[in-house]
C-alpha cells in the first residue's frame, strides 16, 4: 500500500510539473514606449523581448483597438504572440494601441479610410504601421530586421492595412478573421443591419480626449437576458436612441448612412488590395458569425491583383477559435475533431512565420495554397487554388411540393407565406443576451422548418457524397404585397435518423434528423439591384433577388439530405424590415411595420459549386 501511495505521489509531482504554466516574465523583458508618428501623435506600444540576448529575433507586431493591457512594465500577459509554440521559440512581440484608443494619443476613426498617395503629414493606419515598424527596427535591440504582423478580428483588419504602402522590413502578415467592409461584415450583411451587434456600438462609438489605461465607455444596462424579447419590446430602431445618444459617434454614423454611400465605401479595404509585396496567410473559420466575408474576400482580391506569396487557411472554427487551445473542437451541437487548433498553431501558423521571418523567406514554404477543412467529412484538404480548379456549377430548382432538384419544372407556380414583423422568425431556439452570437452558425433548424413563415425545399436521401467547395448563389424570383422585404436563404445538412449524439449535443436535442445550418445569408430587398441606390418593390410584381452566400467546404454525405430554407425575418440577428418602403429604416415608425404576403416562384434556384473528385 505504501508503494502504491508513493507511486501516486510521484505521478502527482510529474503531472504538476508537466502542467505548470509557461512563465512569460521568466523568459521575456517588458518595455513600454511612446512611438511618435509623422504628424507628431504618440502611440503607446508594449514590447516583450526575450531575455536571451545571445541571438537576434524577428519582430511580431499586433496593432489593436482593444488595449495592449496590462499596463505597467512589471505587469505581464500570461500568453504573448500568436500561439504558445512561437512564444516559446522566441520572437520580439509588440502590441500597440492604435490611434485614439486606450493609452495612445490622437482621434479614433472606426475603420479609418485609407489615403493613397499621402502628402506631407497625412496619416492613416498604413502610415501609422509604417512609422511604428520603422521605429522598432531602428530602436529595439537584438532584432534581425524582419517584421511580421498578425491579428484576429479588428486587429486582423489592421493586419490587412499593414500590407498597404508596406515598410520594406515587413515580410509576413497574417490577417485573421479580418474585417473587410463594414457594410458586409459585422454590422451589416448585404445592407441588413445586424441588430445582434447593437451592444458592440458602445465599444466603438464613444471617443476619448486623452490617453487612458481605464475603459472610458460602458455597455447599456438592459434589464433582461432575453435578447429576442428585449428588441421586440423595444420596437423600431429609433426607440434605441435612449441608450445611445449623440455622444456615441458610431450610432449616429449607422443612422446617417443606411446605404452603401461614400462613407462606407471609403472604409472598405478590399478594393485597395493590389500589388501586395509581403507574404500573406489569411485565416478564417467556416462558422465565424462575425467575419467570414473579410477573410475570403481578402484572399481572393490579393490573389487576383498581386503576385506575392498568398495562402488561405479556413477551419471548423467560430470567431478566433484557432487561437484557443481546447481538445475537442465543436460549434454548438456539432463536433468536428480533436486538437484542430493545436494542429493549426504548430504545423501551419508557426511554420508560416518561421519560414518568412527566421528561414529563407522564399516562396517554397512547404505549405499549400489553400489549407481547407471539409466540415462534412471532418478532415483537412490541401489545394493548389481556392476554389479548387476541379469544380462545376450545379443548379437545383426550388420546385413544388418542397422539392430541391436538378430536374426543373416548366410549370408556373409559387409558394407563399405571411411575414409578420410582430412575430419574426428567431435565428435560434435558445437566444440569450450575448455580445455577439456565434453558436447559431451550426444550430439545428428544425424549429424554423416547422414554422408557416419559412419555406422548405429538400432533396431526397443522397445516394452518394456531394462536396460543395466554393460560393453559393441563390437566384430567387419573388413578389410581395408590400414595397420592401428581406430575403434570407439557409443551406442545411439534414442528418439521417441513425445519427449519433455528440458530447456537445444539448440535452433537449438529438442528432437524429438534425438540421445543421451550413451557410446562410440575407439580402435586404431594397438593395437587390444596387447597394448605393435602394428601390422599393412594386406590390405583387415579380422581381429577381440574387443572394451570394459565402464559400463553404462541406460534404453532404450519402444518407443525408440537402435542404434550403427561405424566410423574411431572422430576429434579432438582423433588424426587422417594416415591409413598407421608407427611406431610412433607422427612422421607421411603428405604423410602418406591416404584415405582408411574400411569394417565391418555382423559377427560383440555387447554384452550388461542386467538387468533382478524380476517379
Amino acid at each position: 500500500m505504501k508503494k502504491f501511495f508513493a507511486l501516486l505521489l510521484v505521478m502527482f509531482v510529474f503531472i504538476s510539473c508537466f502542467a505548470q504554466e509557461y512563465d512569460v516574465k521568466e523568459h521575456y523583458d517588458k518595455q513600454e514606449v511612446a512611438i511618435t508618428m509623422r504628424d507628431g501623435i504618440k502611440l503607446h506600444a508594449t514590447i516583450y523581448s526575450p531575455k536571451d540576448k545571445s541571438r537576434e529575433y524577428p519582430i511580431l507586431l499586433q496593432r489593436t483597438p482593444y488595449s495592449c493591457a496590462p499596463y505597467g512594465e512589471d505587469q505581464y500577459r500570461s500568453k504573448i504572440g500568436p500561439n504558445e509554440t512561437m512564444m516559446k521559440e522566441g520572437y520580439i512581440i509588440v502590441y500597440e494601441d492604435v490611434r485614439g484608443r486606450w493609452n495612445s494619443e490622437g482621434v479614433y476613426d472606426n475603420m479609418r479610410p485609407y489615403i493613397p498617395n499621402k502628402k506631407r503629414k497625412q496619416v492613416d493606419e498604413a502610415s501609422d504601421t509604417y512609422d511604428t515598424i520603422d521605429w522598432l527596427v531602428k530602436n529595439v535591440s537584438n532584432n534581425n530586421g524582419k517584421v511580421g504582423v498578425w491579428g484576429i478580428s479588428y486587429p486582423g483588419f489592421y493586419s490587412t492595412y499593414s500590407l498597404l504602402d508596406a515598410h520594406p522590413a515587413l515580410k509576413a502578415v497574417s490577417p485573421q478573421a479580418c474585417i473587410g467592409d463594414f457594410f458586409f461584415d459585422d454590422f451589416h450583411h448585404n445592407g441588413a443591419y445586424l441588430l445582434s451587434y447593437w451592444r458592440a456600438t458602445a465599444l466603438f462609438g464613444y471617443m476619448k480626449d486623452k490617453p487612458t489605461t481605464e475603459a472610458w465607455y460602458k455597455f447599456p444596462e438592459l434589464g433582461t437576458e432575453d435578447q429576442y424579447q428585449f428588441f421586440l419590446d423595444a420596437g423600431p430602431l429609433s426607440n434605441l436612441n435612449k441608450y445611445y445618444k449623440e455622444d456615441n459617434l458610431f450610432w449616429q454614423q449607422l443612422k446617417d448612412h443606411p446605404n452603401y454611400d461614400d462613407f462606407w465605401q471609403s472604409r472598405g479595404i478590399i478594393q485597395h488590395l493590389e500589388d501586395i509585396k509581403p507574404a500573406v496567410m489569411v485565416v478564417g473559420g467556416w462558422f465565424d458569425a462575425e467575419d467570414l466575408y473579410g477573410p475570403l474576400e481578402t484572399y481572393k482580391n490579393i490573389e487576383k491583383r498581386s503576385d506575392n506569396y498568398n495562402t488561405i487557411v479556413v477551419g471548423p472554427w467560430s470567431h478566433g477559435d484557432w487561437a484557443r487551445n481546447k481538445g475537442r473542437q465543436a460549434i454548438g451541437n456539432v463536433y468536428f475533431g480533436d486538437n484542430i487548433s493545436e494542429f493549426f498553431q504548430k504545423n501551419i501558423e508557426t511554420r508560416f512565420f518561421h519560414h518568412f521571418l527566421k528561414g529563407s523567406g522564399d516562396k517554397n514554404s512547404g505549405l499549400p495554397e489553400a489549407y481547407m477543412f471539409d466540415t462534412g467529412r471532418k478532415e483537412w484538404r490541401k489545394f493548389d487554388t481556392w476554389p479548387p480548379e476541379n469544380t462545376a456549377k450545379e443548379v437545383y430548382g426550388m420546385g413544388r411540393n418542397q422539392s430541391l432538384s436538378q430536374i426543373m419544372t416548366m410549370e408556373y407556380s409559387y409558394q407563399e407565406f405571411i411575414s409578420d414583423p410582430k412575430k419574426p422568425v428567431p435565428y435560434s431556439e435558445d437566444i440569450k443576451m450575448v455580445f455577439t452570437p456565434r453558436k447559431y452558425m451550426t444550430d439545428d433548424q428544425r424549429f424554423a422548418a416547422r414554422r408557416p413563415d419559412v419555406l422548405v425545399f429538400e432533396t431526397g436521401v443522397l445516394e452518394e457524397d456531394i462536396t460543395l467547395a466554393g460560393d453559393i448563389l441563390a437566384k430567387l424570383r419573388v413578389s410581395t404585397t408590400g414595397t420592401d422585404a428581406d430575403w434570407i436563404v439557409k443551406v442545411i445538412d439534414v442528418f439521417p435518423p441513425d445519427a449519433e449524439d455528440y458530447e456537445e449535443t444539448q440535452d433537449y436535442l438529438k442528432m437524429s434528423n438534425y438540421h445543421m445550418m451550413v451557410r446562410s445569408e440575407v439580402m435586404r430587398g431594397r438593395f437587390r439591384n444596387s447597394f448605393e441606390k435602394p428601390e422599393p418593390f412594386v406590390p405583387n410584381e415579380e422581381a429577381d433577388v440574387n443572394i451570394k452566400l459565402q464559400d463553404v467546404f462541406h460534404t453532404f454525405k450519402k444518407g443525408h439530405k440537402i435542404q434550403v430554407q427561405v424566410q423574411s425575418t431572422w430576429f434579432p440577428l438582423i433588424d426587422r424590415n417594416p415591409q413598407t418602403y421608407v427611406d431610412n429604416i433607422f427612422y421607421a415608425k411603428k405604423e410602418d411595420f406591416q404584415k405582408q404576403t411574400h411569394r417565391v416562384y418555382n423559377s427560383s434556384n440555387i447554384e452550388f459549386t461542386v467538387l468533382e473528385e478524380d476517379e
